[in-house]
């Protein structure tokens, strides 16, 4: 691994573990911050396209240290393509690209043999709050979202009747794969309706590792043990992802103390696994997605897990 891009994992993993320490996570920053409280999105290109996995997490992070309150990221050449000027001493924010190269070489019997490199490409975008000149587009604010706690969203509703996942009504929220079911608890257990969509959304990205789907495993055991922890940090960034996708709040997780103390101690064992997690969630993310009807399967690709 070369040095440049063992450096973007480590930084940006220590940036994360910093928060959890201060019993943080980064990627709820946005739902809580004034700048951004009531309008989250997720980070848009210049080109209305959203970014996607660990991208997702830096600049939400980024925005809520800064005080951005526009979705908004560009390259400083699009912005000049746009006529438009990044602010004097105004400081660049990191995200990141994942791809493979294909590499051609003799084995030991003289066959030639090809293998696919993952690398990592990184570069640097602004926020449109950093630049003058844009179309005024790229400053509005989006409208705060409201929802009313008392009344189902029909529109939430239908987006999880589309996925065909085995809901049933119980005493606490969790999937079980041996039956591949999803218990929820009722409707008017929650506080309200964003709580109870942000909680099936966590648990619907648990459904997508059954191995007649995205065959998500991490060697998991039992309860509490290392594979658990990533696949509960997996399953967090997705009701994230989800939610942001969607439009409502998600809640703190229950056990916020013990989870956080969890995926501490995964992410300082191993400084690529945040990268994977955000991948991991972003690909649950567009397989829900794609079971939508196609006006509705909005979410992009995204490069290969680093």
């Amino acid at each position: 691994m070369s040095q440049d891009k063992q450096d973007v994992y480590t930084r940006v993993t220590n940036k994360i573990i910093t928060d959890l320490e201060q019993g943080e996570l980064t990627w709820r920053k946005p739902w809580s911050d004034k700048n951004l409280a009531g309008h989250v999105m997720l980070p848009l290109r210049s080109n209305d396209i959203p970014y996607t996995g660990i991208n997702t997490i830096m600049l939400w992070s980024t925005a809520v240290e800064k005080g951005y309150a526009s979705p908004y990221w560009m390259t400083f050449k699009q912005a000049k393509d746009m006529k438009a000027n990044v602010r004097k001493d105004e400081k660049s924010s990191l995200v990141v690209y994942a791809d493979k190269f294909e590499k051609s070489e003799l084995d030991t019997d003289g066959n030639m043999t090809t293998q696919k490199i993952p690398f990592l490409k990184q570069y640097c975008v602004f926020n449109a709050c950093q630049i003058e000149g844009l179309p005024e587009a790229f400053y509005k604010i989006p409208e705060p979202t409201v929802t009313n706690p008392e009344q189902r969203i029909e529109k939430l509703e239908a987006f999880f009747r589309q996925t065909k996942a085995n809901v049933f009504t119980g005493v606490k929220a969790a999937y079980y794969i041996g039956q591949d079911k999803i218990e929820m608890p009722p409707f008017e257990a929650f506080n309200n309706a964003a709580s109870y969509y942000a909680v099936l959304a966590h648990e619907l990205t648990h459904w997508t590792r059954h191995e007649s789907r995205l065959d998500r495993d991490f060697n998991r055991k039992k309860w509490g043990d290392e594979g658990y922890a990533k696949e509960e940090l997996v399953a967090e960034l997705g009701s994230c992802f989800l939610a942001a996708t969607l439009g409502f709040e998600p809640p703190e997780p229950e056990n916020r103390a013990a989870y956080i103390q969890s995926w501490l101690s995964v992410l300082q064992n191993d400084k690529r696994f945040v990268f994977q997690a955000a991948s991991f969630a972003q690909r649950a993310v567009e397989y829900v997605m794609a079971m939508q009807p196609q006006k509705d399967s909005s979410v992009p690709k995204v490069g290969a897990v680093i």
